[in-house]
């Protein structure tokens, strides 16, 4: 790590957030679990350093199955970074959750499949508990400050993380949507969850450019395109940017939630 500056937040940018810092330093991180998707970027807001990573790479070469989840989360952990903020374009499920809204999401539903999702592959065995994924401590400075931003965020919601790269067909958006779920993404998990196995805090911020493959008895509502959420995503990228600079601005310098102890009685051996 010599001659790399250290960092204290992560942010992992979703489709199209691929600029955020400026007056920046790129370093290529090694790990032991291959190569991250992209260099990361650092840089200082609000006194703080932010560490930034497009998850699919800076041309979006990678697509949501291919993403080397263990070893972006292992790149922030070498730099020292303690909270992780992960925005990313998804769609809803639900009718009051429309384009160009953000959900916090608070719990997560997983339907990937063959994804490397664990650091802890033997000898050494561990199960942490997962009852409340995302850290509540970072969910709630992002609630308050869209509030302060006067942006229409929904403070709680489920995510379905769905294998990509195809989108749903629509009995698999209807049951989704049927179970009450909010939100559809293809990248949440096993990122969320890497995060906890090394006790970073790990927070969400869906911003909302679609419905998914419509709504059931709403013929108005088409089916997602690539177009639309290209579109949504441009209209509402510097709300995001806006965000997280206000967040980030506020996030302490200390930690008292489940996420900074979640290895504690988690080993079997």
């Amino acid at each position: 790590m010599a001659g790399i500056r250290r960092a204290d937040i992560g942010v992992f940018g979703g489709s199209g957030f691929y600029s955020f810092l400026k007056e920046i330093k790129k370093y290529d991180i090694d790990t032991p679990y291959g190569p991250p998707s992209d260099k990361i970027v650092i840089g200082e807001i609000g006194g703080k350093r932010v560490a930034f990573m497009p998850r699919h790479g800076i041309n979006h070469t990678l697509p949501p199955h291919k993403i080397n989840y263990r070893a972006n989360i292992y790149a922030m952990k070498k730099l020292g970074v303690k909270r992780i903020l992960g925005p990313s374009v998804s769609g809803s499920l639900q009718p009051h959750i429309k384009p160009g809204h953000f959900v916090v999401c608070d719990q997560f539903v997983d339907r990937t499949k063959g994804r490397i999702d664990t650091f802890y592959d033997g000898p050494k065995t561990i199960h942490i508990a997962m009852a409340d994924p995302y850290c509540p401590e970072l969910r709630e400075i992002i609630i308050e400050s869209a509030k302060e931003l006067k942006i229409e965020c929904h403070p709680k919601g489920t995510v379905v993380v769905i294998q990509g790269p195809r989108f749903s067909t629509r009995a698999e958006s209807k049951w989704f949507s049927d179970q009450g779920w909010e939100v559809i993404n293809m990248t949440q998990y096993p990122e969320v969850y890497l995060a906890r196995e090394q006790e970073i805090c790990y927070a969400n911020i869906s911003l909302i450019t679609d419905y998914d493959t419509g709504l059931e008895g709403r013929p108005e509502i088409k089916p997602v395109t690539i177009g639309e959420i290209v579109r949504v995503f441009n209209e509402n990228n510097e709300k995001v940017k806006e965000l997280l600079f206000k967040v980030i601005s506020k996030i302490p310098d200390g930690r008292n939630c489940i996420c900074s102890r979640a290895l504690k009685s988690s080993a079997v051996n």
